[in-house]
């Protein structure tokens, strides 16, 4: 068994609850309220900027020449691709640019990017990855699911969400992660392997938390006056 697929086999409980999340579920059917998505879309752009300086610092930490490429291919998609289409979906609910970028974070979302950005910081190449895999491999398979069920009433924001996350070239660069990630599992002493797999099992908790939090569109608690 490859080390990505014990990853995935130990946090199966969590990530199946990912994957069958209402807000996930309400993408897929078309069910899911307009408002959590405008919510979760500008949440998003925030956590996608911050993912670019950890993949930035994962290609800074790059062991070969080859994988260097691939990161910064992985970065240019994240910074060119998926923060266009946020711009795009928030240009169509009137949320300007500038408004975007002012965007405060969620609780959830500072957590979540604090995390990668510790490992990022302080980790190895393979701590890396198994930290942004749950995110790189969830979306991939969330996409690749929910295409398979098409839904002619469904909104043409979430059909284009969809579309973007089963695509081909999504789905390329989701499956080379796994490789990487197999590949840097295989030559980490114990140790680092041990690491690796917190790491992997703490954003896969997150990845979970992240739509729950934008289905509850979370907000920082602010204690009353006295």
């Amino acid at each position: 068994m490859k080390f990505s697929d014990r990853l995935l086999k130990a946090g199966f409980s969590v990530w199946e609850k990912t994957i069958r999340h209402p807000f996930v579920l309400g993408i897929g059917d078309g069910s899911l309220p307009i408002e959590p998505f405008k919510f979760y879309v500008t949440q998003d752009y925030v956590f996608l900027v911050e993912y670019a300086r950890v993949l930035a610092l994962a290609v800074a930490k790059g062991t070969r020449l080859s994988i260097m490429v691939k990161l910064a291919e992985l970065l240019h998609a994240t910074l060119d691709t998926e923060m266009a289409l946020h711009v795009s979906y928030c240009g169509r609910f009137g949320i300007s640019t500038e408004q975007l970028m002012a965007t405060r974070p969620a609780p959830t979302t500072y957590a979540y990017t604090r995390h990668l950005l510790h490992t990022a910081a302080s980790g190895s190449l393979g701590e890396i990855v198994a930290a942004l895999f749950p995110c790189q491999w969830g979306y991939w398979e969330i996409g690749h699911r929910l295409a398979v069920d098409e839904r002619p009433t469904r909104p043409l924001v979430y059909t284009e969400w969809i579309k973007t996350y089963s695509s081909q070239e999504y789905g390329a660069l989701a499956h080379w992660t796994r490789e990487l990630l197999d590949d840097q599992g295989e030559t980490a002493s114990k140790e680092e392997r041990g690491r690796m797999e917190a790491g992997f099992h703490i954003s896969s908790r997150y990845e979970y938390a992240f739509w729950e939090m934008a289905w509850r569109k979370e907000e920082w608690f602010e204690p009353p006056p006295r």
